[in-house]
This record gives structure tokens, sequence and C-alpha cells, in this order.
């Protein structure tokens, strides 16, 4: 573990401290919005890309040489601690997670034993070394809550209804309990070894806890997380907790653990701040869509959700949701310039 950074505006803002310019980075910062990215990714699956230390260090630096940001977050994917312990999945590009044989009872729970890290995931690590080594920003590392991966499970690939989630969640309890605790141990396992290695803040991926009404966030998703964000409260690293389509969700998803929550961009920030308890920093919420206007729309937006903040310090600019494949990077390098010349 490293000390944290006492300088960084990034750190400053997870904590609601004074800093002089407001953070900024993007989620999906790195891939194929880059040429740089495209150049060296290859082909083969993403999975062999992260098993690669090398290429997952020179692919995580690339944003941050190109746009300036106040942090870096490690290139993996949310699904890596099972793929590791041979659940049985791949990430298939323009689809994602797929699974050869989804989750459907009990007898599946035998083929999510506990993460060793050390062992099922040197090449994570040996990434965070590097980068640690070579940033003079923070680390994010991160994971995926609970129910956003069981969901990949079940279902076996990304899904618009979460049909077969939601049937396990009401009609088994038991077996859906069991899975996401055994989810939340790998989070635990994974995000802690991170965090060992040099990540300096940690972001839990619930991106489709939007699915769920509030009651149902609260019982079937919510308990799961709160384990994963409590187990990494003692590394003092601040904890963001992100989900897409969760305005309804906001002040659950801080009682869960989070020192920071990710906003999309259904809500302001100012009514997004009425919805957390005090004290609770904001993340986001540039829609990612308005970066295919032109600049001048791009920056109107940008200024919107600054001044939406009212000066809080407990804002790090991003988008509501991943940068898309389509984005223009030098649109990007304009946002973070932006951001960082706007004063309240």
């Amino acid at each position: 573990m490293v000390t944290a950074r006492p300088d960084s505006c990034f750190l400053a803002a997870c904590r609601n401290e004074p800093h002089d310019v407001t953070p900024v980075w993007f989620m999906r910062q790195a891939g194929r919005s880059l040429p740089e990215y495209r150049e060296v990714r290859g082909e083969g699956s993403i999975n062999d890309a992260i098993a690669n230390p090398d290429l997952a260090t020179e692919i995580t630096m690339q944003p941050i040489r190109r746009y300036g940001v106040d942090a870096a977050i490690l290139y993996s994917d949310i699904v890596t601690p099972a793929h590791a312990i041979g659940f049985g999945l791949d990430v298939v590009p323009g689809i994602g997670p797929v699974v050869e044989e989804p989750f459907r009872s009990s007898d599946d729970l035998h083929r999510l034993r506990p993460l060793d890290p050390e062992a099922d995931t040197p090449y994570v690590l040996e990434t965070i070394d590097n980068l640690v080594a070579e940033l003079d920003i923070p680390l994010i590392g991160f994971a995926g809550a609970p129910f956003t991966v069981a969901s990949y499970l079940v279902e076996g690939a990304p899904s618009r209804t979460y049909h077969n989630t939601k049937v396990m969640m009401k009609a088994r309890p038991d077996l859906w309990f069991a899975l996401t605790d055994r989810l939340a141990d790998l989070a635990i396992a994974s995000l802690q070894s991170q965090v060992d290695h040099g990540a300096e803040a940690i972001q839990l991926f619930d991106s489709w806890a939007g699915s769920l009404s509030a009651a149902d966030y609260e019982k079937y998703a919510m308990p799961s997380s709160a384990k994963v964000l409590e187990a990494i409260e003692a590394t003092g690293v601040p904890r963001i907790h992100f989900g897409v389509g969760t305005g309804e969700l906001l002040g659950l998803m801080a009682d869960a653990g989070a020192d920071v929550v990710g906003v999309d961009w259904r809500i302001p920030l100012a009514e997004a701040r009425t919805r957390v308890p005090e004290g609770t920093a904001l993340q986001g919420n540039l829609d990612p869509a308005i970066l295919g206007a032109p600049w001048e729309v791009v920056e109107r937006e940008v200024d919107a959700v600054l001044d939406s903040n009212g000066g809080h310090p407990g804002h790090i600019f991003n988008l509501g949701h991943g940068v898309t494949p389509t984005t223009e990077p030098e649109k990007l390098e304009k946002v973070v310039e932006r951001v960082h010349q706007f004063r309240a």
C-alpha cells in the first residue's frame, strides 16, 4: 500500500476537502476511442490483454498521457475474478461478458471457489506495481458489485430485462444470497489485493442496479455491496459506488458504505446531493452521448454540470457512464481543459 498523495485534487474531492481545481477522469477512458489503443491492442479476448501486464500498463497509461486527467483506472474487467477462478466466461467484443454455462442451481456454487489474488490474478497485481512506479496521480482499483456480476453469471450474457436474475431473486432467495455472498468475497479479495499493491481509491461498479426498484435493491443487492464496502473501509482508501439509472437508489448506495456516489446524467448534481447523506461526495455526470455534438454544445453541457455542483468540494467530474467507442479523443482533451479552467 502506498501513502496517499497530499496534493491530489481527486483524493481531496473524495473526502470533501478543499482543493484548487475540480478533478476529472472518465470511465472507460482507456479503450476503443483511442487510436493508440487500437494500435497496441491487437486481436483476441480482453482477458488476454488483461493477463499481459506490460500491455495492460500501457493501455492504462494512454489516456493519462493524452488527456491529463486526475486519476488513472486500472485496465481490467469486473468479471476478471470470476474468469480467473475458472467459472467459464469470456468478454466478447461488441457483446460483453458471455458465460459458457450460466449459473442455474446450487450445484453451480462449487464453481465459485475463493479467489487467491497472488495465485489467480498475479498479472493484475504486476500491472498495478508497474503503474504505481510510473504514475504521479492516484490509481483507482475496481470490482464488480455482486448484483451486477451475478446478473452476468445467471443470464449468461448482457440482458435488457434481467428475467432469469429477478426470477432467481424472488423464487430462490436462498440460492441468490448464497451466490451474491460468494461474489462479495471475490470482490473483497480482489479489491484488498489491489489496495495492498498501491491502488489509492476503489470503485464498485453496480452498473445494472438501476434495473431494480428501491425495495428490491435494498433487499437483494445492497447487503452484498455493503459487505464489500465495509470490508474495504479499514484500508482507508476512498470508496466510490457507481450504477446506471440509479437516481432513486442514490441514498441507499451511499448507505451501503460509499464515500463517493456516482451519478448518471438523468438528474442534476444539485438534486442528487439532496438524496445522499451530508458528507457524501458525488461523481459525474455528463451524458456520454453529448460528446458527439459540436464543441460549443459540449462546453455548455460541461458548464451546466459544474454549475449544478454549486462549488461543493465533494465533486469529481466524470461522465454518467463510460466513454463510447465513437467519441473523438480531442473532445475529451477539451473537456479536461474546460473542467480545470472552471471557477464557480
